[in-house]
């Protein structure tokens, strides 16, 4: 059995039988990421004029992207760009840390760019801009790197699209 496999079991399986590891977990990251309070936006425009992007956490890339890192244990903090348009034929998933068998059936059900596109021709959004992908597993030092770097890029080219709303899909 491969090591990332068994590291992936061995994980679950703590999380689910150690009481309080997962609080633990969570309290660790808490205290390396600044808290500020959630950030909100009530949506100015009306939905059927919204630019509409989709960000996952699901580590879905286009097929020619350098994957995502499952080699470091604490993950990898990068993101990729999914140009507007992108077939599902022309995507695939790298992330080790959840079982992704039904969304390489229907990639939709973790990251809905066919629906949004679907949407902006039905005139319900006015139309989808690039998305983006993270991979979910982060822990150590690659916290603040998400959250100092990764995170605020994809946040100033979202803001350089000019996109109104986003559709977050956690895998």
């Amino acid at each position: 059995m491969a090591l990332s496999v068994y590291t992936r079991r061995l994980r679950s399986w703590a999380y689910t039988h150690v009481p309080g590891l997962r609080q633990l977990w969570a309290r660790t990251t808490r205290e390396v990421v600044e808290q500020q309070e959630i950030p909100w936006a009530d949506l100015r425009t009306p939905l059927r004029a919204c630019r509409v992007a989709a960000i996952t956490t699901g580590g879905v890339h286009l097929l020619d992207q350098v994957p995502f890192n499952m080699r470091d244990p604490q993950g990898d903090p990068s993101s990729r760009i999914i140009p507007a348009g992108t077939p599902h034929s022309g995507l695939t998933i790298t992330h080790n840390y959840y079982d992704h068998r039904d969304a390489e059936r229907d990639l939709d059900i973790l990251f809905p760019i066919a629906l949004l596109a679907s949407l902006a021709e039905r005139g319900v959004i006015g139309s989808v801009a690039d998305c983006y992908s993270f991979m979910g597993h982060i822990a150590g030092a690659h916290v603040m790197t998400l959250a100092q770097r990764s995170a605020p890029e994809v946040a100033r080219l979202l803001k350089q699209q000019q996109v109104d709303a986003v559709l977050l899909t956690p895998a």
